[in-house]
């Protein structure tokens, strides 16, 4: 089978984080970037939502990026 090569610039920690994920997958970044390109063309574009956040959550995302307004959750107060 004919292959082509693609060259992609990431952030050499999000580039070990998703490795290690895909490991414990038991897949290659190869085969990840391969099954990505699938779903696209599967689906005919991006196989998840893109959509700029609503002005809560970007504000949300905002506050957690500086640390503020954060609350803690105990889990064992969580009813299943």
């Amino acid at each position: 089978m004919k292959t082509s090569i693609i060259n992609a610039r990431v952030r050499p920690e999000l580039k070990g984080d998703v490795e290690k994920i895909l490991s414990k997958l038991g897949i290659s970044t190869t085969q990840a970037i391969s099954m990505f390109f699938e779903q696209i063309k599967i689906n005919r574009g991006i196989p998840f939502s893109l959509q700029l956040p609503n002005d809560e959550t970007a504000e949300a995302m905002q506050d957690a990026r500086h640390n503020k307004n954060l609350k803690s959750l105990d889990i064992n107060q969580i009813k299943q």
